[in-house]
């Protein structure tokens, strides 16, 4: 069973994987890791401080991964790489997403090619990204259209060949206070 580590993580983006791993029963030890969207790397202190043993840290930015993540043998920088076409060298038990912009339908397909075949996925859905532009105030999207919004996605990942296992609010908001949800998922 994974628990809180009590330690801070490099951005705030670790605690809401931190989340997941629990509400998910998720147990990283050792295992294989690709992180989708890691820029300073939240994501990925989150792996390593649970144990895992390797973390392809992919981001289309430059130099903004944590110095302290750059360092360590078992991160594997993968900077100025889009997400929707990084290739791995071996394939991975486990990928956290984490794209911002990116809708999830069109990151998915690459995340198939980088799993096991018994791997599965967390991802980070953000609505306010997703959801039609005239449903946003000021980059928010109103708390009433979130559910239907999700709705969408959820339909559209499972459109893709994808099965969402269950899922968890956020335990912190996004940009501008927006809802945001956790997904565990793996390929139907």
């Amino acid at each position: 069973m994974t628990e809180p580590i009590p330690n801070s993580y490099v951005t705030r983006a670790g605690f809401k994987l931190e989340a997941a791993l629990i509400a998910f029963n998720v147990d990283v030890s050792g295992l294989v890791c690709a992180d989708l969207g890691s820029h300073a790397g939240g994501f990925v202190d989150c792996l390593l401080q649970h144990g895992a043993g390797k973390v392809y840290s992919i981001d289309t930015s430059y130099g903004t991964l944590a110095w302290k993540l750059r360092r360590d043998p078992r991160v594997v920088v993968m900077e100025r790489t889009n997400a929707m076409h990084a290739t791995l060298p071996e394939p991975v038990d486990l990928v956290t997403v984490d794209v911002g912009w990116t809708r999830q339908e069109h990151v998915l397909p690459n995340v198939a090619r980088m799993l096991k075949p018994s791997g599965r996925v967390i991802t980070l859905v953000k609505p306010h990204y997703e959801a039609e532009p005239s449903l946003l105030v000021d980059g928010v999207l109103a708390p009433d259209h979130v559910e239907s919004v999700v709705s969408l996605i959820i339909g559209r990942i499972k459109s893709g060949g994808w099965s969402v296992l269950t899922r968890v609010e956020s335990p912190l908001s996004g940009h501008g206070g927006n809802r945001e949800v956790l997904l565990s998922l793996e390929r139907a």
